[in-house]
């Protein structure tokens, strides 16, 4: 019987299409090509509130057992926000910072005690996302076969006194990217971790139904598309401005295609469009159909639909104050980026007005997603890792447990 891995991740479902919680779905779903997979996360699908939302209990997703958690206790966000100024600007202790480890969410103590009871059946705990609780505790708890996948931003957050050692733990660390790596060696010193960058790959369709998803939902004329979720650190409110100010001076002819759910008010203007979440077949169909796709976004350890972008042979149009997008764009050689205004619109005009520019960049993304993710590579990179840790691992070598603090 192959050997089991363990994927704790905060949320997990079929409907989640972006940012941490997809890419450990799809790991775990090329990951159990080679082991026994089994999913730990909650019953939550608002990662703002992390409230109750999916049946409690074991199912089954795409041939993997998904055990779900109901949380603790939903996240207060006047509690949350009291906690969060406190850490960030005012003097404060390490108490505090477990507050607001405690007050983010998701507290599921219940999952990490199943864990530990069934620790002795598992070859590797693979935990996403080094912020939340569960991956706090949990790769403590479980530190000789934690695999960490930090999904790491540049934000205030990595600087916290509750993470300075954190990312010696694990037995090894998987990087999204060469920036994020960079970040977390610049922070923690962490160098003599195992560890690889490795990303993931994207299911992407054999053929893209460019027209029929526009006329689905109702697309008229040449567009730019943007998607994710429509939020503050994603970089949407400015991407807005820049927009419709370029709209007012340039009249230009192309709308704005933005597909998410919106956590922030789109303005009611003639040149934006707002379609809401799209399964695969409109997102890609979307893409295909789209002159580029612009990612705005302030924080990102890697861009997965700059990624899926590229696969369709579409251009990047990238927040270039976000280190990683600019890393991206360059190794790639597949997109353009701005650090501001005047800057977003020269970069916008020249890949609205060159179809030969957009044609060389986007022939550039496929190659660079072809020869760096497709899930050849990604399954590869994994398998060699695990390899590595158990060539290293000694017989019955023990986790640390010590001052985890679960409760």
């Amino acid at each position: 019987m192959p050997r089991k891995i363990a994927v704790v991740v905060q949320r997990y479902g079929l409907e989640i299409n972006g940012g941490a919680e997809y890419h450990a779905r799809l790991i775990a779903e090329r990951l159990n090509r080679h082991f026994t997979v089994e999913v730990f996360t909650t019953t939550a699908n608002d990662y703002v509130t992390w409230a109750h939302h999916y049946p409690e209990g074991r199912e089954e997703l795409n041939g993997i057992p998904v055990h779900r958690y109901r949380v603790r206790k939903p996240r207060d966000p006047e509690a949350f926000g009291r906690i969060q100024r406190r850490i960030f600007e005012e003097e404060h202790l390490l108490a505090d910072e477990i507050r607001w480890l405690e007050e983010e969410g998701p507290l599921v103590p219940g999952l990490l005690g199943d864990l530990e009871k069934r620790e002795a059946e598992f070859a590797y705990f693979l935990f996403f996302s080094y912020r939340y609780y569960h991956s706090f505790h949990g790769v403590r708890r479980f530190a000789a076969k934690a695999i960490l996948v930090p999904t790491a931003e540049h934000d205030q957050v990595i600087y916290l006194g509750l993470f300075r050692d954190f990312f010696h733990l694990p037995a090894a660390i998987v990087y999204n990217s060469p920036e994020e790596k960079d970040l977390i060696h610049r922070v923690s010193g962490n160098q003599s971790v195992a560890a690889d960058v490795v990303g993931v790959g994207s299911e992407v369709p054999d053929e893209f139904d460019a027209a029929g998803a526009r006329s689905r939902l109702g697309i008229d004329g040449r567009y730019i598309v943007y998607i994710g979720r429509l939020d503050e650190n994603k970089g949407v409110p400015e991407l807005f401005r820049f927009f419709m100010r370029l709209q007012a001076e340039e009249k230009s002819e192309l709308k704005l295609v933005l597909v998410g759910k919106a956590h922030v008010p789109v303005p009611d203007h003639p040149g934006i469009v707002h379609v809401g979440f799209q399964e695969d077949r409109e997102k890609y169909g979307l893409l295909a159909g789209a002159e580029f796709l612009v990612m705005p976004s302030q924080y990102e350890s890697l861009s997965m639909v700059a990624l899926e972008a590229w696969a369709t042979g579409r251009p990047v149009l990238a927040n270039g104050r976000t280190e990683v997008l600019r890393g991206q764009c360059r190794r790639s050689n597949a997109g353009l980026w701005y650090a501001d205004y005047e800057e977003f619109r020269a970069a916008f005009l020249a890949l609205a007005n060159d179809a030969g520019l957009r044609r060389r960049l986007g022939a550039n993304g496929r190659k660079f997603f072809q020869q760096n993710y497709s899930w050849e590579i990604i399954e590869e990179k994994y398998l060699r890792l695990i390899a590595r840790l158990d060539e290293r691992r000694p017989v019955n070598r023990r986790s640390v447990t010590s001052g985890s603090g679960i409760s």
